[in-house]
Order: C-alpha cells, then sequence, then structure tokens
C-alpha cells in the first residue's frame, strides 16, 4: 500500500509540473534590452516559445541595438517578430566569410530556419567591413513573410535558402552590393527599394530546373549611391535561374544590356529573366542581351498571383 502511495504522489507532482511549465509559455512576449521586458535579449526570448504551436505568439522587441547573432529554430512556427520601430529596433552583426575561413553560409546576422513567421519594422544588418561575403538575413524555413523591414550589408546581403520555400517582402528596404539577393527560394518582393551600393548585380538566383518561378519583383524601386553607374540585375549563380521585374522605377545605373551570363554563355539558354512594365532610365529595352525575354501581362498576371507563385503542396498566402 505504501508503494501504490508513493508511485500516486509521483504522478502528482509529474502532473502539478507540466501544469506549470505549459503555465510559463505566454502568447505576448516583450523583449526590452532596460530589463523592463520578459527578456533583454532576442535569443534568450526564443527559448521561452514552446514548440511546435498551434496558436500564434507575438514577440514585441523595444528599440535597441541587438548585437546578437540570432537563429530562430525550425522548431518554432506561428511567431510574429514586431520592432517598436523599423529604424531603431536594429539586430546587427559583423561576420563575414574571410573570418578563420567561416565560408558564405555561416556569416549571417539572422538564421531563420522556422516556418509560419512574420517579422514586421526590423533592422536587420551585417555591418561587417566589405572583405567578403557577409550575410545579414539567411532563410531555410518555409511561408516567411518580412513587412516594413530594412536589410543592410555589402556582398550578399539576403540569402533565400531551401527549395521550394516561400518567402514575401513587403514596403521593404534591402541595400548591397555584390549579389546581395541570392538564393534558391521563390520570392516576391512587393513595394520595396532596392538600393546598389557599387557597380555589380543585384541577384544570383540558383531556382532549380522544377521550380517555376525564383525571384518576382513587383513595383519596386531600384536605386543606388552616388556615383555608382554601372550595375546588372542578375546573373545566374545555377542555370537555370529565375529572376523577372514587373512594374518597377529603374534608375540609370541600371545597364543597358541588363542581365549578366555569370561568364558562361552556356547560361543564356537555360537562365530564365524577363521584365515588363518597367519605368526610368534603367528600364528600356533597347540594348538588353537577347537571351532574356519581354514578359506577357498574362504571364506577368500569373507571377503576382499568390495562389501560383506560392503554392506547392498546398496554398499559402502570406500575411499582410
Amino acid at each position: 500500500m505504501k508503494k501504490i502511495l508513493t508511485i500516486l504522489s509521483l504522478v502528482l507532482m509529474l502532473g502539478t509540473t507540466a501544469v506549470g511549465n505549459a503555465a510559463e509559455y505566454k502568447r505576448n512576449i516583450t523583449v526590452a534590452q532596460d530589463g523592463s521586458g520578459d527578456y533583454k535579449t532576442i535569443t534568450e526570448a526564443l527559448e521561452g516559445i514552446r514548440a511546435f504551436m498551434d496558436y500564434t505568439v507575438t514577440v514585441n522587441i523595444k528599440n535597441g541595438v541587438y548585437r546578437e547573432k540570432v537563429v530562430v529554430p525550425a522548431w518554432l512556427e506561428n511567431v510574429e517578430f514586431i520592432g517598436e520601430s523599423v529604424e531603431k529596433t536594429i539586430i546587427t552583426w559583423n561576420d563575414h566569410a574571410n573570418i578563420n575561413k567561416m565560408g558564405t553560409f555561416r556569416t549571417y546576422t539572422l538564421k531563420v530556419d522556422g516556418t509560419d513567421l512574420v517579422f514586421r519594422n526590423l533592422t536587420i544588418e551585417n555591418n561587417a567591413e566589405q572583405l567578403g561575403q557577409a550575410v545579414a538575413l539567411h532563410t531555410e524555413g518555409d511561408r516567411l513573410t518580412f513587412i516594413n523591414c530594412r536589410f543592410l550589408g555589402n556582398q550578399d546581403t539576403i540569402y533565400t535558402g531551401g527549395k521550394r520555400t516561400r518567402l514575401y517582402f513587403s514596403n521593404c528596404y534591402v541595400e548591397g552590393t555584390t549579389d546581395f539577393i541570392f538564393g534558391p527560394a521563390t520570392a516576391l518582393f512587393e513595394n520595396c527599394e532596392i538600393r546598389s551600393k557599387r557597380d555589380s548585380f543585384v541577384t544570383a538566383a540558383s531556382t532549380p530546373e522544377d521550380v517555376p518561378v525564383g525571384y518576382v519583383f513587383y513595383n519596386c524601386r531600384l536605386t543606388a549611391d552616388a556615383g555608382v553607374t554601372k550595375v546588372y540585375l542578375g546573373r545566374p549563380w545555377r542555370p537555370y535561374a529565375h529572376t523577372v521585374f514587373i512594374d518597377c522605377e529603374m534608375g540609370e545605373h541600371i545597364t543597358a544590356a541588363g542581365w549578366e551570363n555569370w561568364r558562361n554563355p552556356e547560361n543564356e539558354k537555360t537562365a530564365r529573366y524577363g521584365e515588363i512594365g518597367s519605368t526610368g532610365p534603367g528600364a528600356a529595352q533597347d540594348g538588353r542581351v537577347k537571351w532574356a525575354r519581354s514578359i506577357s501581362r498574362a504571364e506577368a498576371a500569373a507571377l503576382l498571383d499568390y495562389n501560383y507563385i506560392f503554392t506547392t503542396a498546398d496554398s499559402w498566402i502570406p500575411v499582410k
């Protein structure tokens, strides 16, 4: 009898502990460096979010410069990260590829492996000197939304990793030098400013052959720093790179040729590049390379249909 009572007591204790742990998880979390919130760092806040949730958690991040190398793990879903203001809520780090042979893919400031996540009003920065690749945002997760965010860096600012992963950027600012938007994911950039800081290339898509959509830029502004005069819209990091610009405003820094083959004429047979409806001195089609396409309005409409470009096994409409 005594043994049975002991077992029952242990069961009750474990049950009470489980309930207590569940109660510790909040649906609204505040990060503030001055200690007025639930956590002082974003990395600490990630540990306070329950894995694989079926409800949404909001992480409110107060103004401040968060010097952190942040990884949002794959087991986090349904989380919205909201900065107090895009100019003053800054996540920054300064790794670059030449530090101890680090390589491009470990240089990130923010790496997102989770799924169904939203980021608003945040600045993501890699402020390394121009000594090689230095990624600000590295994504591997699927169904990711970025709204009113700034991405600051030089070479390789945004890496969109993960074949068939889907990303949506709305009203964002992206700056960089060489290939500063690159990778295999499907991504729509809508109403964004894309700023070149040096003569080079905006995109370097590596869209797989069996993925129909890579990068779509819609109603974006392509701008440049003073003295920048020769920028290409893209070059194919892999042979079947897909990149399209629709109704964008292109500054005079965009070169007449528009596209480059990455010093490999064979890429001209496979790269999927196109434009329609853009304006500005950099949008003139007369001098464009012959192997790029002028897409039709019907094709453009399909590329702006979320159900088309974002559908793989399911249908995903990004959060607005």
